[in-house]
């Protein structure tokens, strides 16, 4: 590290549980974020703090005045740019170091495949249930850690799904997906604007303790968070043996 990153990082390097070897794993990280809205938004700005190697981040939406909210890497001056690109340059400000490549395209099966293969972990900042089933596919195809969050009105909810874990389920085995969920979006249910922010930081909390080494990560536990009362609630998550996704080949399997 150089004098200056030790100058940068040293709250970090000061921690026993990261210390100088965690930072560098840290700034030798690559880390792929899917969503650029409100989760991805406080997850990408606190992972460019903490010295991300690299950061790609996937979403082929614009900036909306609608967004601005909550989804705290978007200015005013960033409406109609796409979202990627804006991530980006909230990043080049606040730390020029990490390197950021801005996808600004659909998050489907063969993109996620190629692009995971890459990285270390992903992030799962996006809105709907096709998107969450593509990366928790590519997660466990490239066995990488999967750090999924979720917020809507005044609930969120964040969880690890490990697949090097033989013990951690993945997200099919919570939410199969041929089951049929009823999907709710923040631009007809609402959405509290610091509970995305409360949810994206953990993602980036979680991802960092993953790369570091710094702590156990939070696999196979889902926490759920009510933002009325301020109150967690903790579900211990068991691998379902029969998920279709991750369902580990028997002895006499072909």
């Amino acid at each position: 590290m150089t004098d200056d990153q030790l100058l940068r990082y040293s709250r970090h390097i000061l921690l026993d549980e990261i210390g100088i070897e965690g930072q560098e794993r840290i700034l030798a990280s690559r880390v792929l974020m899917v969503g650029a809205g409100g989760l991805g938004s406080a997850a990408a700005l606190y992972l460019a703090c903490a010295g991300v190697g690299h950061l790609t981040v996937v979403d082929h939406d614009s900036v909306d005045l609608t967004n601005l909210q909550r989804q705290i890497a978007h200015t005013t001056q960033r409406v109609g740019q796409p979202k990627a690109s804006s991530v980006q340059a909230a990043i080049a400000g606040l730390n020029p170091e990490v390197v950021v490549t801005p996808v600004a395209l659909r998050a489907d099966a063969a993109l996620l495949e190629a692009l995971l293969a890459q990285h270390d972990v992903v992030l799962d900042c996006s809105d709907n249930f096709a998107t969450r089933h593509a990366i928790n596919a590519a997660s466990v195809s490239q066995c990488k850690p999967l750090v999924s969050g979720a917020a809507i009105r005044f609930d969120g909810q964040i969880t690890v799904y490990d697949p090097r874990d033989d013990a951690s389920p993945c997200y099919a085995c919570l939410f199969p997906p041929e089951a049929d969920f009823e999907e709710t979006q923040c631009a007809t249910m609402g959405v509290f604007a610091p509970l995305v922010g409360i949810i994206g930081t953990m993602q980036a909390a979680e991802a960092l303790k993953l790369i570091s080494g710094a702590a156990p990560a939070l696999s196979g536990r889902l926490l759920m968070l009510d933002g009325r009362a301020m109150a967690w609630t903790e579900v211990r998550l068991p691998r379902n043996p029969s998920c279709p996704v991750c369902k580990k080949p028997g002895p006499h399997s072909p």
